[in-house]
C-alpha cells in the first residue's frame, strides 16, 4: 500500500528518498525517528522559512504536534525568546520542555495585543503559523514585526490574506508542503546523538487496527499525536 499508516509501504524512488542509519536504532528510538520523518520535519521547515536566527524572537501559532516541533526547532536554531501560543496545560508543559520561554493563552486580537505588549510594541521577527485557519493566519500576521518573516505550514482553510498589510509592513511569507527529505540527515543525527527527543510529542499509542480512534482522539484534543504500532 502507499502511505505510511499501513503494515507495508511502497516508497517511490527509495534509493533517493530514504535515509538509512548506519546501525539498527534501539527500539526506544522509534518514536523519535517517526517524529523526525513527519511533524519535526514540518515544524523545522516552518522555522527555516521564518528565518529563525540565533538570539532572535519567535512566536509559534498553534500548539499541535507541528507547532510543538516548531518550538523545538526554534530552540535548536538558537532563538533567545520563543513565545508559544497555547491554551492547553499539557501542551504548554511540553512546549516548555522543547524550549518555549513564554506561553500566551489568549487568541485573536487579545493574543496579538498580549504579544505586542511583551515585545514592546514591535512584534517578533520570526513567526511560525502551524494551523492553517483564518484566525491563526491573522494572529501570525498581527504579531509579525515590520520586515519580519512568517513561515506557514498549516494547510490553509478559508484563509484570505490582507495584501496591504503585507505590503506596508514588508512582511515576508514562505511555506507550503515541507521538504522533509532536505532536513532528514541532520535531524536524524540530532536524535541519534541524544540532542533532541521529539518523540515526546506522541501521547497516545494504539495498534494500527485502531487508527480511527487515534484520529478521533486527536480531533477531540484527547491526544496531541497518536503513535500506531504494527504488532
Amino acid at each position: 500500500m502507499t502511505g505510511a499508516q499501513a503494515p507495508f509501504a511502497r516508497v517511490p524512488l527509495a534509493d533517493g528518498t530514504l535515509v538509512a542509519t548506519r546501525d539498527m536504532p534501539d527500539a526506544t528510538m522509534i518514536p523519535h525517528m517517526l517524529a523526525v520523518s513527519d511533524v519535526l520535519g514540518t515544524g523545522w521547515y516552518a522555522a527555516d522559512a521564518a528565518q529563525v536566527r540565533k538570539g532572535g524572537t519567535v512566536v509559534v501559532v498553534g500548539d499541535g504536534a507541528v507547532g510543538l516541533m516548531g518550538v523545538l526547532a526554534a530552540s535548536q536554531m538558537g532563538a533567545e525568546r520563543i513565545i508559544a501560543m497555547s491554551r492547553h496545560a499539557p501542551r504548554q508543559q511540553l512546549a516548555r520542555e522543547f524550549g518555549a520561554t513564554d506561553i500566551v493563552a489568549e487568541r485573536g486580537d487579545e493574543g496579538i495585543a498580549r504579544i505586542m505588549d511583551m515585545t514592546n510594541g514591535v512584534g517578533a521577527e520570526s513567526v511560525l503559523e502551524c494551523v492553517g485557519m483564518a484566525e491563526s493566519m491573522q494572529q501570525a500576521m498581527g504579531v509579525c514585526r515590520p520586515g519580519g518573516s512568517i513561515g506557514y505550514v498549516g494547510v490553509p482553510h478559508g484563509v484570505n490574506l490582507d495584501g496591504q498589510q503585507l505590503f506596508f509592513k514588508q512582511q515576508r511569507m514562505l511555506g507550503g508542503p515541507a521538504p522533509v527529505r532536505r532536513f532528514l540527515p541532520d535531524l536524524m543525527q540530532r536524535v541519534l546523538d541524544g540532542k533532541i527527543r521529539p518523540g515526546k510529542v506522541f501521547d497516545l499509542v494504539l495498534p494500527i487496527a485502531e487508527v480511527a480512534e487515534g484520529y478521533k482522539a486527536m480531533d477531540e484534543r484527547r491526544a496531541t499525536k497518536t503513535l500506531l504500532r504494527v504488532d
